[in-house]
């Protein structure tokens, strides 16, 4: 590999750039209409405009993409995660159009990227899975009984996925799905099963070295969600005892072997009370959360999946250290909803100092466009023990300024400070638990007096920013 062309956008494709750029590639990136000056086009050595804003026509254009690459020479191409980091059809264009892919093998992608295949390939490997019925006739699936959760049998991130309480509900949340999936993978198939009430979300990061060996790189609680998206992970797992953690790691592996899984991978369980687990469901792609897994386990993802693709040796995991935590940092209103908050951002400070990474993929003067996933940024700490960790993404979330769109920074701050999250006391429902109808708290001054003079021009913040400040803008801003 010489070239590699990144075929995502945000903190993804500048990720991946980095490393590609440590390892001697030079990088490619694409972007739609909106995106050409974005941080992605500007971390990379060249860029080609797609198309326009919408997906379909730009990130999701399997012909655009592919010409891309022709038209700069690039040899590889990483998916990065959503938009066609799934699409085992896209991985065979690229193989077909004689590229490197850096990913699974488009074969086993087609099994446990189907979400409905891989509960198949789970049972045959041994693995519980929850009760359902891969179908989405209406009689069928009411027959699980209620709450039942539908879900997309392709993609993730919670899209093409509801929670139905009842019969009624049903037909309405079918069509939902499927037409969520459909808008966000291009399949709008789905399926149900039984919904487990105040579960633990624990996932299993794997390695397929592409010579027969598959490892597993610990665990992570991504229990902290809203609307069955994730805003904190952290590992290890502070519910596995060692022989659960053993059984866990040994089953996800087993599972990844037996469909000849490459490259970096997760595999997705519900954990309950009494430590049973059921094998959910396996994304073939590099997960948001993976910098927490690098974190403990001193190591780069994306080189190792840059590796297997070139068909290079990768070591083999030692063993794990500390504790890390990541906390999604999105542009939306938590305060209202979590509705989403495009805009300018206006005045920007990242946290410093040791055990601390981000991963942006924005910067002060940046538009946040309404298109995509308001993800702006991955705030990873590293630290001896969870206790230190959590302390440690408190002072990290405190020193945070970020002017322009409203943001989750304060919620996950108030998360971190929780006596049930320092606790360990996480399930799925954490957020509507202990913070339902959350409202920011008082203005901290000092931090908008920082962030008055990072300011050009005495800009208005917007939305839950706005309505904490205690005067108007422009009189806060004077107090810098």
């Amino acid at each position: 590999m010489k070239k590699l062309l990144i075929a995502n956008r945000g903190e993804i494709a500048v990720r991946i750039a980095r490393t590609a750029r440590e390892m001697g590639l030079r990088t490619v990136a694409v972007a739609s209409e909106v995106d050409a000056r974005a941080l992605h086009v500007r971390t990379c050595d060249e860029h080609v405009v797609l198309g326009p804003a919408e997906p379909a026509r730009s990130y999701l254009d399997v012909a655009a993409v592919l010409a891309a690459a022709r038209s700069t020479g690039a040899d590889a191409v990483h998916p990065g995660y959503g938009f066609l980091s799934e699409n085992a059809d896209f991985a065979r264009a690229v193989i077909d159009a004689g590229l490197t892919w850096v990913g699974p093998t488009p074969d086993s992608m087609d099994r446990m990227g189907d979400k409905i295949a891989a509960r198949q390939a789970a049972r045959a490997a041994g693995l519980p899975v929850i009760e359902g019925v891969e179908s989405d006739d209406t009689a069928a699936v009411a027959a699980i009984g209620f709450p039942l959760l539908v879900k997309a049998a392709a993609g993730g991130g919670g899209k093409g996925m509801r929670v139905v309480a009842s019969a009624q509900d049903l037909p309405h949340a079918l069509a939902e799905a499927r037409s969520e999936a459909t808008a966000a993978f291009g399949d709008g198939t789905v399926y149900a099963e039984r919904y487990l009430v105040r579960p633990r979300h624990v996932e299993v990061q794997v390695l397929g070295d592409g010579r027969g060996a598959v490892w597993a790189l610990g665990e992570r609680e991504c229990s902290v969600q809203r609307r069955h998206q994730k805003l904190v992970e952290e590992s290890a797992c502070v519910a596995l005892d060692p022989a659960t953690r053993t059984r866990l790691l040994d089953g996800a592996c087993a599972l990844a072997r037996s469909v000849g899984y490459v490259g970096a991978g997760t595999l997705e369980f519900l954990l309950d009370a009494e430590g049973r687990f059921w094998f959910l469901e396996m994304n073939t792609r590099l997960q948001v959360e993976h910098p927490v897994t690098e974190l403990r386990y001193g190591r780069d993802l994306v080189r190792d999946q840059l590796l297997v693709a070139a068909g290079e040796p990768v070591e083999p995991p030692g063993e794990p250290l500390g504790h890390a935590i990541e906390c999604r940092l999105v542009a939306e209103d938590p305060a209202a909803g979590f509705v989403p908050g495009p805009g300018q951002i206006r005045a920007l400070r990242w946290p410093e100092g040791p055990g601390i990474r981000v991963d942006a993929g924005v910067a002060a003067g940046d538009e946040v466009p309404v298109h995509y996933d308001p993800l702006l940024a991955k705030l990873v700490v590293h630290a001896p023990d969870r206790e230190a960790a959590r302390r440690r993404m408190v002072r990290a979330l405190t020193e945070l300024v970020l002017v322009g769109v409203p943001h989750t920074g304060e919620l996950l701050r108030e998360v971190l400070e929780h006596p049930a999250f320092a606790a360990g006391e996480l399930a799925t429902d954490f957020l509507p638990r202990h913070f339902e109808g959350w409202q920011p708290p008082a203005v901290d001054l000092p931090l908008y007096v920082a962030a008055a003079r990072a300011l050009s021009g005495g800009a208005r913040p917007t939305g839950a920013v706005a309505a904490r400040l205690p005067g108007p803008w422009e009189t806060v801003g004077r107090w810098s």
